[in-house]
């Protein structure tokens, strides 16, 4: 082929570029001879080994590689390959047998469109006194697995159908549940249409815009709140590198993860100190517990099986974040190899975050304080109904915290008036939304000065009677290194203050104990589907809040590579099996975090927003407070010495 000139990037780790995307897509199918029933899935950076990475000098050569996994839709193979772009040369090529890639952004339009002007479908509709099939709603779901022989080697999908009263209506009011056609992505074909009957649709609207629902005033007392940044922000960006107060973060962007940590580390006594060599959301998994047959199938992998990603924002100034602030723009591939781009896809901003430290000396009055500032880096999707918001912060404390925000339109299924739902709750006038949960796990390769952790486990415990506990007031935590991979699966257990320490003990702090980072878990639940559900088989790693492995760089997602109708067996629970060594060694922290929703008709028609997160904080890593040194206020020359800044 003819060789390109292609923008050159400064650092192994900098996301592919569209050139490099359709570089690698043109190599491929050139050398292996691709023809149009073959669709990408990804085309994504095949990231350097570690070594490479770590050992990286600015101006040193740097080879790029693309990771593509291609699918035949000609006969539901399915292929991953290695492109080097460098040398533009297919490095490996190989059939990946009985797996399904997650779905194609361009396959939602085409199942909706396929089902929607089928003979069968549009007769259902008709049972239902729908004549114009243009107001219906097609959402595309996973159909799992369920030892089904007729769908056994076929690339399918289920849908859920909604029909609008008239356009610009909010179709998830008025579920046609109990209609869910099947569909083959391969062919765009209807396999069956499931119709356990007609039901009634719900009486009431949901309406979420004032300019439709008159029923909402919006408030006119709320004064508007300006944030400024009159000499611009703190931070610097180069390329996906960026550098605020004493933090080097790079990150990346992959359609099935979104938005990647790389690297992070914080500069202390002038020492840049590794914190983190990668973190990002592994998988997401959505089991509801409604055993009609209309739900009873449902449980989404919404990483693994739609793509986070791909699915993102193009968020706005004002709407999504506000301040001074910088976004980034995702570029992926299409199904068919060209670029899928999207604008403002991450957004980067500073926000003060309150009181930093302060202490006020009563006998002199006496006040120091010192106000927190935090780095944000986030993005948004939306993933058919649900929208799911990921932020990374960054403190100047140096401690580094996530939180995913929950909000969108809820799961829905019409109900029989008077009835009251058994596994789920009426939100609206014959209207139920399904008990589920969200289960979000995180792959967090640690780098507490350097490479080779141990994480430990502390259980607080109460002293017996006597001896020096004579006033049986004593407790103390006692420490537990976790050394093989087996003794890592551990719950959260409030009774014995169960905290998590990743260490390095090849690293010791100005007491002489190994430096450490403490995970800090925030909210969170435990499943309550069964052992040998189809759902447990292929996720059973839910069982437990923490795993830790031996660092193996094809294990990248706790529910496995493809968990699209996956039977299951290739995922974390799995991978601890070979009981591997894992104290002082590269290790990767794999850690549950998860909401139970019960619902409320609070949550409908848009639920307000659900925080959930947990927290990287140091403990032991440096010799004191690191945010010692931060700068009294501004406007607070008053804020020390007698000032009245405290009352």
């Amino acid at each position: 082929m003819q060789n390109q000139v292609l923008q050159k990037v400064g650092h192994p780790l900098e996301p592919l570029t569209g050139e490099e995307i359709l570089k690698a897509v043109a190599i491929i199918k050139e050398q292996r001879g691709l023809t149009e029933s073959s669709r990408f899935e990804q085309v994504v950076l095949n990231e350097p080994e570690k070594e490479v990475v770590i050992n990286f000098k600015e101006g040193d050569p740097i080879t790029r590689e693309a990771f593509i996994v291609v699918l035949n839709t000609k006969d539901s193979k399915t292929y991953e390959a290695v492109v080097s772009i460098t040398k533009e040369a297919v490095v490996s090529w190989k059939h990946i047998p009985g797996v399904q890639p997650s779905f194609l952004l361009e396959e939602y339009s085409e199942l909706e469109e396929t089902v929607k002007k089928h003979p069968d479908f549009i007769a259902a509709l008709r049972k239902r006194g729908i004549e114009d099939s243009s107001l219906v709603m097609v959402d595309p779901w996973s159909v799992g697995y369920h030892g089904i022989q007729e769908d056994e080697g076929r690339r399918l999908a289920k849908a859920l159908c909604f029909v609008k009263k008239f356009p610009g209506d909010n179709a998830y009011a008025y579920p046609l549940t109990g209609l869910l056609p099947v569909v083959d992505l391969s062919t765009m074909e209807i396999v069956r249409i499931e119709d356990s009957g007609v039901r009634e649709l719900p009486p009431l609207h949901a309406l979420y815009k004032p300019e439709q629902n008159e029923n909402i005033q919006v408030r006119t007392d709320l004064k508007p709140i300006e944030i400024t940044q009159p000499e611009g922000p703190s931070f610097e960006v180069d390329g996906h590198n960026i550098k605020w107060q004493k933090w080097d973060i790079r990150f990346g962007y992959t359609p099935r993860e979104g938005l990647v940590l790389h690297t992070v580390s914080y500069e202390d006594k002038g020492k840049k100190r590794p914190i983190l060599y990668r973190a990002a959301l592994s998988e997401m998994v959505v089991p509801y517990g409604d055993t009609n047959p209309a739900h009873d199938w449902q449980c989404a992998f919404d990483a693994g099986e739609y793509g986070i990603g791909r699915l993102a924002n193009s968020l706005e100034l004002g709407c999504d974040c506000l301040g001074h602030i910088h976004y980034f723009d995702a570029t992926m591939a299409t199904s068919t190899g060209g670029i899928h781009k999207i604008p403002n896809a991450v957004c980067l901003h500073e926000e003060d975050y309150g009181i930093a430290w302060k202490h006020t000396d009563w006998r002199t009055e006496d006040v120091e304080v010192r106000r927190s500032r935090r780095l944000v880096l986030s993005f948004f999707t939306t993933v058919a109904n649900y929208d799911y918001g990921f932020f990374w912060y960054f403190y100047t404390d140096g401690k580094i915290e996530h939180e995913a925000k929950l909000t969108g339109i809820l799961n829905v299924g019409a109900i029989p008036k008077g009835e009251k739902p058994k596994y789920g709750t009426e939100i609206a006038p014959q209207l139920s939304a399904p008990i589920h949960q969200h289960i979000f796990n995180y792959r967090i390769d640690p780098q507490i000065d350097g490479q080779n952790n141990t994480l430990v486990e502390y259980n607080t415990v109460a002293s017996k009677p006597g001896g020096a506990n004579e006033k049986l007031i004593g407790f103390y935590a006692e420490e537990t290194p976790l050394k093989t991979e087996l003794e890592s699966q551990r719950t959260i257990n409030m009774e014995t203050g169960r905290i998590w320490k990743i260490t390095n003990p090849n690293s010791k702090n100005y007491v002489g104990d190994p430096v450490a980072y403490e995970l800090v878990p925030g909210h969170n639940l435990v499943p309550f589907i069964h052992d040998e559900s189809s759902v447990m088989k292929r996720a059973g790693f839910i069982k437990n809040h923490l795993h830790v492995t031996k660092f193996d760089r094809n294990q990248m997602f706790a529910a496995g590579t493809y968990p699209n109708q996956s039977k299951g067996g290739d995922s974390l629970e799995h991978w601890v099996k070979e009981n591997r060594s894992i104290e002082n060694e590269d290790i990767v922290v794999w850690y549950n975090m998860g909401v139970h929703h019960v619902v409320r008709p609070e949550d409908w028609p848009v639920m307000p927003t659900h925080y959930i997160g947990f927290e990287l904080k140091p403990h032991g890593f440096f010799d004191g407070n690191p945010a010692m040194d931060l700068p009294r206020p501004e406007k607070g020359a008053s804020c020390h010495s007698n000032s009245s800044c405290h009352k």
